[in-house]
């Protein structure tokens, strides 16, 4: 369910988020502007498309708008909140908890917020692993460093032993940072609340470095990793440039989606392929990667630079057992390895000597603090993230939509991995700067 689903078939969709129950707390939030409840932002700023939709269907499907609400569910003086951070590192965590912390703390007045130790493992007992109190002044300086400080880890948990802790914590908010499997997770979470009929909010923030969640237009550690990728690409060329048939590969992250390897591409124009999960790719023939870099290498052409999505060319893996990771993941073959083995093999055998050079970045993109307007947007979605959590909604991820901080229902958000859009202008803008298609197509000298 895209939003292209949602587009076309609008009475289909309820994009309305879960309430707890009445709000009838007075915020104490002072010096804002209070948001309105109920559905108004349209997933769409297109002018043609909403006409159509106030035409054809005499609805349209929106979200509701975050920020922070006149009247509260949870009353601050009772609240006790917990914080987990799920799956891989990604830029910006720290800061998010941070704006949490503070944001509960100086705002609201909350006194009693915890973090949930190594994911959603810090909340099954048999881990023995003890919730830690946060404060401002124990949070004062983490967002200038990687990683989290409540540390991370994969895997499923059995949703009623984790809502047993909470029960035993007191918790009635809970924020679950991470990617989609991380939300998968909040749901189930707040299913087993449903069940017994607690009224405790869950709360996700969007963590993907992939950029992929569906309905969600951006999300944290996604700018900084573009512009840590930046930066590897700028040695990779100048390793490629430094040698004779120097060709530097550079295998960045992004399992289903190719928007890291995209955006890097265009923010340092100086690689000459990129390859992304949604175009399959050959390796041999006329129109294959092997004869475009021999062609390029043939017109004169001293280095090349190619970029690789981590999900790109699965396809040729045929026949290679799948595995999984902890959380039920499948993990992807390493196609950076892959390439290198055999584009040296080929070009052996063609008695041509090419120079290699392979980077693979992942982990010191992943966990470097989050930078600029990223680390400003961290603090966004920690902030509407404790407004939501405060007026009782729950089983939704704040994200940002349309330009505006929206609530998106978990369901949706997850439902399937947001991908490039291939015939759109980002892409036109990868293959306009790479030139890339001047190699592929046999056509072309």
């Amino acid at each position: 369910m895209n939003l292209e689903d949602i587009l076309q078939n609008p009475e289909q969709y309820d994009l309305s988020p879960t309430l707890l129950g009445t709000c009838t707390v007075e915020s104490p939030v002072k010096g804002q502007r209070f948001v309105q409840d109920g559905p108004r932002i349209v997933p769409t700023v297109d002018a043609v498309r909403i006409a159509d939709l106030c035409s054809r269907a005499g609805r349209l499907p929106a979200l509701e708008e975050a920020g922070p609400r006149s009247h509260l569910f949870h009353d601050p003086a009772w609240t006790r909140a917990a914080i987990v951070t799920c799956g891989g590192l990604a830029p910006g965590l720290n800061s998010v908890i941070k704006g949490i912390v503070q944001v509960l703390h100086f705002e609201y007045g909350v006194r009693h917020i915890f973090g949930i130790p190594y994911g959603y493992r810090g909340l099954n007992p048999k881990y023995r692993l003890a919730p830690i109190h946060l404060t401002p002044e124990l949070v004062d300086t983490i967002h200038e460093e990687g990683g989290t400080k409540l540390g991370s880890s994969r895997g499923n948990q059995d949703p009623s032993i984790m809502v047993d802790t909470l029960q035993r914590l007191n918790i009635n908010v809970l924020f679950c940072v991470g990617g989609d499997g991380t939300l998968r997770g909040a749901h189930a979470i707040h299913e087993e609340v449903t069940r017994r009929k607690l009224p405790i909010s869950v709360i996700g923030i969007p963590k993907t470095i992939d950029n992929d969640l569906n309905l969600v237009d951006r999300t944290f550690g996604f700018e900084t990793a573009v512009y840590q990728a930046a930066e590897i690409i700028t040695s990779a060329h100048a390793e490629a440039r430094g040698a004779a048939n120097g060709l530097s590969i550079v295998k960045l992250m992004g399992r289903d989606s190719g928007f890291i390897a995209a955006y890097a591409t265009l923010a340092n124009t100086v690689v000459n392929i990129c390859l992304v999960p949604e175009i399959p790719f050959r390796l041999e023939g006329p129109d294959g990667l092997y004869e475009a870099l021999r062609r390029r290498f043939e017109r004169g052409k001293t280095h090349a630079v190619l970029v690789v999505a981590e999900g790109a060319g699965q396809h040729l893996f045929e026949g290679v057992p799948e595995v999984k990771d902890a959380s039920g993941n499948v993990l992807k073959h390493d196609i950076g390895d892959f390439l290198v083995a055999k584009i040296k093999q080929h070009f052996e055998e063609l008695g041509m000597d090419l120079a290699m050079r392979y980077f693979d970045p992942s982990y010191s993109i992943r966990s470097v603090p989050a930078r600029g307007t990223d680390a400003i947007f961290c603090y966004q979605l920690a902030e509407n993230a404790v407004h939501a959590a405060m007026a009782g909604r729950t089983d939704i991820v704040v994200g940002a939509t349309a330009g505006t901080f929206t609530h998106v229902p978990i369901e949706y958000a997850t439902s399937e991995r947001k991908k490039l859009d291939v015939d759109g202008p980002l892409w036109h803008a990868v293959l306009s700067s790479t030139r890339q298609m001047d190699y592929f197509r046999s056509d072309r000298r």
